[in-house]
């Protein structure tokens, strides 16, 4: 593995985490994925800032990375990013206690991305994140709250439904 740098410690903290208490197979299909998702790209940017981007691990994430291009675009999952920019509209108060990768990201306002699948806070900014923020973005995915909603019955789930019976 080589030199441990502050970056491995936030992949070991990602790997810490557990959905033990939770069962998956309930969550809302859409957001799952898009959950899962955006804990690859936090891995897959964190692996590439703490081993070497040819190391196995890197090449694993970036080939599911590349697979889920075109997942993104099946069904109902094509309806996440205009789902959130509703949510910025039309329900303001439950935007922000969105994840704040999830509301950088999907914004149509906001520059933030994924390049190379690396997640792209601010375009202009050659300067990598500092571990914090990537501490803060594995804790808002965790958050006893945010798991909860997640559920087909709960808050974004129905959400999400209410979006998508509208379009």
């Amino acid at each position: 593995m080589g030199e441990e740098n502050e970056y491995t410690r936030v992949l070991e903290h990602l790997y810490g985490k557990s959905l033990i208490l939770h069962d998956t197979a309930l969550f809302h299909k859409v957001l799952y994925f898009y959950f899962i998702d955006a804990l690859a790209h936090i891995d897959y940017t964190l692996g590439i800032m703490a081993f070497n981007y040819q190391s196995p691990k890197n090449l694993m994430t970036g080939e599911y990375l590349r697979w889920r291009i075109d997942e993104e675009k099946k069904g109902d999952r094509a309806l996440f990013p205009d789902f959130i920019n509703w949510l910025k509209a039309e329900n303001p108060e439950r935007f922000e206690r969105l994840p704040l990768l999830w509301k950088k990201v999907y914004d149509k306002d906001d520059p933030a991305g994924y390049r190379s699948f690396r997640i792209v806070l601010d375009p202009d900014n050659r300067q990598a994140l500092q571990p914090s923020a990537y501490f803060r973005m594995i804790e808002e995915f965790f958050t006893p709250a945010f798991l909860k909603s997640l559920y087909e019955d709960a808050s974004l789930g129905t959400l999400f439904e209410q979006f998508r019976a509208g379009r």
